[in-house]
């Protein structure tokens, strides 16, 4: 109908067609997730840096504690978001759970990895020390390890059925280290200091607060764009099989 508006408008130059009104688009949350992210970041950095009060006895080097408690939260919140979804699969067999369940695995693994560098930089200058062999450091190494197991596992048996299978099967067995990290301090002495949040004074509390929610809602942007790739990556894989 719009080619034929067109070819008589083309023949009748003095006819003037009606403005066709585009329909205003939608914002895509993945866009409103990004921006709300990149504020609390960098709201985050100056309340860092200057709101927060420097700590009386480990000076500067405490500031790495705004960033080091928000990676190791996301390090265990992907790992528990990659088994819900590695059991959605085995319950629904739809893909769209193995997808959110890799870009999980994939984002979980950096985080977790920033989270052991920062906590490294920190005992450097708290205990002296690069690693111990504390009972919480040892536990987030063995998350970080699974995060890495699983990651080689989709890889080595591609995207197929089984592999989205025996990777909901390693998530499953593998979530039982979170609460483990998270109760390490309270069963077993060690250098790890208890969180303690209820004695924070107010400046420290706010800062951690909003460096929470502002890496949580990064750690949503991300969710959504890898979760859109693996989407892609699969469709492309298809349509090559496809074209053989």
């Amino acid at each position: 109908m719009a080619l034929t508006d067109h070819a008589e408008s083309v023949r009748r130059p003095g006819v003037m067609r009606k403005p066709v009104l585009a329909t205003p688009k939608k914002l895509p949350i993945s866009w409103l997730l990004g921006a709300l992210s990149c504020l609390g970041i960098l709201l985050s950095i100056w309340m860092i840096f200057v709101y927060a009060p420097t700590d009386s006895v480990q000076g500067q080097p405490q500031r790495i504690f705004y960033v080091h408690v928000p990676l190791a939260w996301i390090g265990m919140l992907s790992f528990g978001v990659m088994t819900i979804a590695g059991i959605g699969f085995m319950l629904t067999r739809n893909e769209r759970w193995d997808w959110c369940a890799r870009a999980a695995a994939e984002i979980g693994t950096v985080f977790t990895t920033l989270m052991l560098i920062t906590g490294m930089v920190w005992g450097k200058t708290t205990w002296g020390t690069w690693w111990t062999w504390d009972p919480k450091l040892t536990a987030t190494l063995i998350l970080w390890f699974m995060y890495v197991a699983y990651l080689m596992l989709r890889s080595y048996m591609g995207r197929t059925t089984a592999s989205s299978y025996s990777g909901a099967v390693l998530a499953i067995v593998g979530v039982i280290d979170v609460p483990i990290i998270y109760l390490s301090v309270q069963w077993w002495r060690g250098l790890h200091p208890t969180p303690v949040t209820s004695s924070l004074p107010l400046p420290m509390l706010w800062t951690l607060l909003v460096a929470l929610t502002s890496f949580t809602l990064l750690y949503c942007f991300l969710m959504t764009q890898v979760y859109r790739l693996e989407k892609l990556v699969t469709l492309a894989q298809r349509l090559r099989v496809s074209l053989e």
